[in-house]
């Protein structure tokens, strides 16, 4: 007997939603608020178009896709009235890794315009080729290559010598 779309659905929420949601806190920079809500409308989008995307070679990247033009979508929108704080609030540290690096880093991501935080999470974090990131930000390649430079040379200026901690991380 098929399993329904709903049903296939949900096996594939249920198995995609951490991976999403840990993409969208680095591309909100720790907004663990606005990376649920991003998360949230990410899946709702992918299950409207469901038929389609389950019948795909990879769903998953066709979401991560969907979660980062969600997430540019929402900062070309965002109210004038928003205001980001200036600190993150006391939360209970993440299990694993220096707690102070992983702010150091969110900071420095926060730091970064929004195509760059994206290009930055999607090839290092996500481990896209070039290509596939230009795919899912709908931009050419040259694009994604001249970002990752600079967004690199900005993160290198930020953290100094404390990059090199991260990337072992």
């Amino acid at each position: 007997m098929r399993r329904s779309r709903a049903e296939e659905f949900k096996e594939f929420a249920v198995g995609r939603s951490s991976a999403l949601f840990r993409s969208a806190c680095l591309l909100t920079s720790g907004d663990a608020y606005l990376a649920e809500d991003l998360t949230q409308e990410t899946l709702g989008r992918v299950y409207t178009q469901w038929g389609r995307v389950s019948r795909a070679d990879n769903p998953a990247g066709y979401a991560q896709t969907v979660l980062v033009r969600t997430f540019l979508t929402h900062q070309r929108r965002r109210s004038a009235s928003e205001r980001p704080l200036g600190e993150l609030p006391d939360s209970a540290a993440p299990p694993g890794g220096d707690p102070a690096l992983r702010v150091a880093l969110l900071e420095a991501l926060a730091r970064l315009a929004p195509k760059d935080r994206a290009v930055v999470v999607l090839r290092y974090w996500e481990d896209r080729s070039v290509e596939e990131t230009a795919d899912a930000m709908s931009v050419s390649s040259a694009a994604v290559r001249t970002r990752s430079v600079r967004a690199l040379a900005q993160l290198r200026e930020q953290l100094g010598g404390s990059i090199a901690e991260f990337a072992a991380s």
